[in-house]
């Protein structure tokens, strides 16, 4: 089933997101401005775009892992969470874990973003103990190497 991802460009700059090839799960996204992230400092990329996701999903912004590679260049909460009611322009958080300062030019593809369905639960408080399971309370590395 194919859902509509309405995007609406508000820079002179702005592009549609963009996926490279037919099977990938990320949007390419990208920068409308020109900026310097200083090595250890992060930055608020605009992207010129604003969208209106399909009912029940959110937007997931990941690194593009050709800048985590080549330049140590990421998305600071990543992934980053979109959620359905944001009509606000998408401005990416990127961070410069390398040694040298790195230019974000224009048009640079910055991130990837994947639209998923978003569960719908309903909370329980618990009083009783919780149902047990082979993993119970391991965590951290409890599974081994």
């Amino acid at each position: 089933m194919t859902h509509t991802l309405k995007i609406k460009l508000i820079h002179e700059d702005a592009k549609m997101p963009y996926r490279a090839n037919e099977g990938d799960a990320g949007l390419d996204l990208f920068s409308i401005e020109e900026e310097i992230i200083k090595a250890g400092e992060a930055a608020l990329i605009r992207t010129g775009i604003q969208m209106e996701l399909p009912k029940g999903t959110e937007a997931q912004v990941r690194p593009r892992s050709g800048l985590a590679l080549k330049h140590a260049i990421t998305v600071l909460n990543s992934p980053g969470t979109i959620d359905e009611g944001y009509r606000g322009e998408i401005k990416i958080i990127l961070i410069n874990h390398g040694k040298e300062d790195f230019k974000v030019e224009k048009q640079m593809r910055i991130a990837q973003m994947v639209i998923a369905p978003v569960l719908k639960v309903k909370l329980v408080q618990e009083e009783d103990a919780l149902s047990s399971s082979d993993r119970d309370s391991g965590g951290f590395g409890s599974s081994g190497v």
